[in-house]
């Protein structure tokens, strides 16, 4: 596994480490639950999964050329490790509310499992120096941002689920 996606994949567990149900789907109102944020979570793999897949599909990187406003925005998140709260998910991650603690734990690990093969197989056949897939937000994101992208954003969800588990004591 790429070492990023390892370090992601550490986090999750060690965030979510002997959770039960009723924790994993425990939520104060109007906030996500630990499911719901691994099914987010789960759903912005599996999203860059395709993207990669439809890369692979095309043999070639699928990104626009990023502007300026989006190589800043890209600077503070991916270099400053900045990850801002309170923006609204895009409804494409956005979670839906239907999977158990279980399944959304079992979801994360098959959708960062298909992430890091076809990250793995990006590597090998397109080119790495444009930008492979448009990120919603991000914009246009290079074969190295995509980890780290990944890895900043679950450890801003991590620390959400660590203040989930405080709440519950």
């Amino acid at each position: 596994m790429n070492p990023i996606f390892a370090e992601t994949l550490a986090a999750i567990d060690g965030a979510t480490n002997c959770m039960t149900e009723e924790q994993l789907t425990f939520h104060p109102e109007g906030k996500w639950s630990t499911a719901e944020i691994l099914e987010h979570l789960s759903l912005a793999f599996g999203g860059t999964a395709k993207g990669f897949e439809r890369a692979l599909s095309e043999g070639k990187p699928l990104g626009d050329l990023p502007t300026l406003r989006q190589r800043l925005q890209c600077f503070v998140v991916l270099n400053v490790g900045y990850f801002p709260h309170g923006r609204k998910s895009p409804p494409m991650v956005a979670p839906k509310g239907q999977l158990g603690g279980m399944e959304a734990m079992a979801q994360i690990r098959e959708n960062l499992r298909r992430l890091d093969e076809m990250h793995g197989a990006c590597e090998k056949k397109i080119s790495r120096e444009r930008c492979i897939a448009n990120h919603p937000v991000l914009g246009p994101l290079t074969f190295n941002q995509w980890p780290k992208f990944h890895r900043i954003h679950t450890l801003h969800h991590m620390k959400q689920v660590a203040a989930l588990r405080a709440a519950q004591r």
